[in-house]
């Protein structure tokens, strides 16, 4: 059952000051930190503060702007029905971690398996990764600030009965409230247009696949789980295995992640349709005497 607002003026409403108040605390919080009190983004605690705003927005919103509640939250666990969705969240970036490791190796670039001793020295190299999946499912809640801001509250009422386009807007404004981290030491572009650019297009795969998770599975906690693996082992991990040709972001080496990221997208576009597709085909499909006579006697087999 959906709490979205039924009125379009006070859901448009609540969009615009989830927005408002989204952009001016994280914004402001990052210039305070950074310039006022010189402290590094890097650290995580400076981060903490802004990956818990769009939650805490979201929360404001929903109480005290529309009145709408949390009835479409997707606050619980769901784990019984959900569970192939959080296995997914889990094990994904690993996959897409060898996926980004090999088209590297495409385009001419060894990855150094022997930097993953630079993590954790006191550990073989091979159990790093699942060490950093690990840590992706402990510190998963600390990353359910975003995804109950962005892909619980914002994709559903940006453009209501448009759910691709709904959602691409979704993670280009996502996108944009990451900028300052580019501009503010956080990270560096070679070259800054492109490298904005490529990070863009990371964003708006990674947001299809979230909001993928969510619907899917009627929890936000999937996604909160495969947002966490995404910047624990996959960034992590081609970071480390790519070496300083990707600590420099090299433009050849940018697009390695979010080529990975669009893959995944497209295979799941390209599986929906055909399902999509294979449900109207059976819909469509005449109902003869002998096709009627076989369900009617599949139902009573079920009886």
């Amino acid at each position: 059952m959906t709490a979205i607002p039924r009125s379009a003026a006070l859901r448009r409403q609540g969009v615009a000051a989830f927005l408002a108040l989204t952009f001016t605390s994280a914004w402001g919080w990052m210039l305070v930190a950074r310039l006022g009190l010189r402290l590094s983004l890097v650290n995580p605690l400076v981060q903490l503060p802004f990956a818990l705003v769009p939650a805490l927005a979201a929360v404001v919103v929903r109480l005290w702007v529309t009145g709408e509640g949390f009835r479409d939250a997707g606050l619980s666990l769901r784990l019984r029905t959900a569970w192939p969705y959080y296995l997914a969240a889990w094990v994904g970036p690993l996959l897409l971690t060898a996926g980004g490791v090999g088209l590297a190796a495409l385009l001419g670039h060894r990855p150094d398996i022997g930097q993953l001793a630079s993590i954790t020295p006191w550990m073989p190299p091979w159990a790093v990764p699942l060490l950093l999946a690990a840590a992706a499912l402990v510190l998963a809640p600390l990353y359910w600030g975003e995804e109950f801001g962005w892909t619980g509250y914002l994709r559903q009422r940006l453009l209501p009965g448009r759910p691709l386009l709904s959602t691409l807007a979704t993670g280009l404004i996502w996108a944009t409230w990451h900028y300052p981290l580019a501009l503010l030491g956080y990270l560096h572009f070679a070259n800054l247009f492109a490298g904005l650019g490529t990070w863009t297009l990371s964003f708006l795969c990674q947001e299809y696949l979230l909001s993928w998770l969510r619907i899917r599975s009627g929890s936000i906690w999937p996604a909160s789980l495969a947002h966490a693996g995404n910047n624990l082992v996959l960034s992590v991990l081609l970071g480390v295995l790519l070496g300083s040709d990707y600590d420099e972001v090299a433009l050849t080496l940018l697009p390695v992640p979010a080529l990975a990221l669009a893959a995944c997208c497209a295979a799941l576009g390209l599986r929906g349709r055909r399902t999509a597709r294979s449900a109207r085909t059976r819909d469509a499909e005449p109902v003869t005497p002998e096709l009627a006579a076989r369900s009617g006697s599949n139902s009573a087999a079920r009886g």
